[in-house]
């Protein structure tokens, strides 16, 4: 076959990714959902599939590269490598023209070659690909649960012993674990539920693959923190500073925003292709407010249509000038 390598993408790269992602997609729910109407599957059309912007976040944010066969790019493979052993295979694409060649197969090759500190490999397809659960098990992943519409695959590349190889003893008295050294510790597969941590130096650690549903984080400085690829349905996020942080590529079907202010500063919120249909804006502070390059159909401002505003604002503006 011919020779296959990775390299890492760049912003340049958007748009000719973000062409072949959506064709690979699209072929795959061609060619597994057909013409079914009202089907959404996400591992097939992944939300932003096809949005330039989000190759251009994921670029900049995770591990993005550029699958090259004979010197052609041809697809991408997007990661996400979080603390010192864990990888999440977050998108694999190859051009329809260019599968059935053994490239999928040395890209993941080549990816375990790029970070060998990496221990397990995790990764989500849809239920419905079943070239891909082969494809995976081939290449060594175990199925580790099943849901409605997704299997979670894992592959472990080797045991692991503690960093540097060295194991340590840790003393518990009774249900205290208190002024232990846990800095550089791997904690894998553990039943830890309704654990208390108080007073914790947890800074640049990681949480990836856990289950933290009704998860508590009060009174913590969660400082250039990253949230991705996070189920946060029915979550209250109250009472934070958010100054100067980036919400992107974020759903936000029901969310009630209130009792909000800009900061000491008074730094301005941007909104760049959101999707606002329907939003109510009440009671709110809106002075030196810009909206530009925007689709307004239908929207009010105190029960008077923009339309009709605009309208007779052009109205005006054409007497001016005769």
């Amino acid at each position: 076959m011919g020779k296959v390598k990775i390299e890492k993408a760049n912003i340049e790269d958007a748009l000719i990714l973000t062409r072949l992602k959506k064709n690979v997609f699209d072929t795959e729910k061609e060619k597994w959902l057909g013409s079914q109407d009202g089907i959404v599957d996400h591992n097939i059309q992944p939300p932003g599939y096809d949005s330039i912007e989000m190759t251009k976040y994921m670029i900049r944010e995770l591990n993005y590269f550029k699958i090259l066969y004979e010197g052609v790019l041809v697809g991408g493979l997007i990661l996400t490598v979080v603390g010192k052993r864990h990888g999440r295979v977050d998108r694999i694409f190859v051009d329809p023209l260019y599968q059935g060649k053994g490239i999928g197969t040395m890209v993941m090759k080549c990816m375990e070659t790029e970070y060998p500190e990496v221990m397990t490999w995790e990764l989500e397809t849809s239920r419905r690909q079943l070239s891909n659960h082969r494809f995976y098990e081939n290449m060594g992943y175990k199925k580790i649960y099943e849901a409605n519409n997704e299997f979670c695959y894992e592959k472990k590349m080797k045991e692991g012993a503690f960093v540097g190889g060295e194991s340590r003893e840790i003393t518990i008295h009774g249900d205290i674990l208190n002024d232990g050294d846990l800095s550089g510790l791997q904690v894998e597969y553990s039943n830890m539920k309704e654990t208390d941590f108080y007073g914790i130096n947890g800074s640049y650690s990681t949480y990836s693959n856990s289950n933290l549903m009704g998860a508590g984080f009060n009174n913590c400085n969660l400082s250039e923190s990253r949230f991705q690829n996070i189920n946060l349905q029915k979550a209250l996020i109250a009472d934070l500073n958010m100054s100067q942080s980036e919400l992107a590529h974020v759903t936000l079907g029901g969310v009630h925003v209130h009792d909000t202010n800009l900061g000491e500063k008074n730094e301005h919120i941007r909104f760049e292709r959101c999707d606002l249909h329907g939003s109510k804006f009440d009671n709110c502070n809106l002075n030196h407010v810009e909206i530009s390059n925007c689709d307004v159909t239908r929207m009010k401002i105190n029960g008077i249509s923009v339309e009709d505003l605009m309208e007779a604002y052009e109205s005006i503006q054409g007497k001016r000038k005769d």
